[in-house]
């Protein structure tokens, strides 16, 4: 059985602790470090190559979360870190996404999607975005124009235009498998539900061009 290392960075005491005694009761992971600050996280990251790093955003030292990534990253280029942490503002999770992590989970997410989303993070190039529901009268925040690669543009511009996964994939010359993978992140940078609510917001975001500004010979767009 493939063993994974995980090193986890949070300053509350109790819930490090538990969280190690979680993770290796799972039987495939191995908790090389369990720190409370960020340049400790950083130094554990440097000194074991941990397969995840799981860092808390509110900890000593992390005043610039997108810093202790880029360090982090910097001193153990193989690492996949993910988020854990108690802030649920997509602004947070929209300027980590772009440096690379592959998780950013709120602290009320169940034991299982933890363990399911450092799987998924160890064993393929996946991402896992867990927030809670936000209050129906609390607007999204808008996106930041930059918030989506260029592919990601690419496959939501198809989406709008009226493309089924398997057309745009086509399209794109990319399997279908990895357009829906594009789809998920885009979903979690936009803070969309669903693909027509992910155009309208790529859409008043300035990200794209309406769908009505679409090239000629496309589907119609989604209505």
């Amino acid at each position: 059985m493939t063993r994974y290392r995980i090193v986890i960075a949070d300053d509350h005491t109790l819930l490090r602790d538990a969280l190690a005694e979680l993770i290796r009761g799972m039987g495939d992971f191995d908790v090389t470090a369990a720190v409370g600050d960020a340049p400790a996280a950083i130094a554990m990251a440097a000194e074991h190559r941990p397969d995840v790093l799981l860092m808390d955003i509110e900890m000593p030292g992390n005043e610039d979360p997108a810093r202790t990534v880029r360090a982090v990253q910097a001193a153990s280029p193989d690492t996949k870190i993910m988020v854990l942490t108690m802030h649920d503002d997509p602004r947070l999770l929209q300027s980590l996404l772009p440096l690379g992590i592959r998780g950013y989970l709120h602290k009320t997410a169940t034991h299982h999607a933890l363990v399911a989303a450092l799987r998924d993070a160890c064993s393929q190039d996946g991402l896992t975005v867990s927030l809670p529901p936000r209050p129906r009268s609390e607007p999204d925040p808008r996106p930041r124009p930059d918030v989506l690669s260029p592919r990601e543009l690419e496959v939501i511009a198809l989406v709008a235009a009226g493309h089924s996964n398997r057309r745009a994939a086509t399209q794109l010359g990319l399997t279908e498998g990895t357009v829906k993978r594009h789809l998920r992140n885009i979903f979690a940078k936009l803070g969309a539900v669903s693909r027509v609510d992910a155009v309208n917001k790529a859409v008043a975001a300035g990200l794209i061009p309406p769908p009505s500004a679409a090239p000629r010979g496309l589907r119609p767009p989604l209505g």
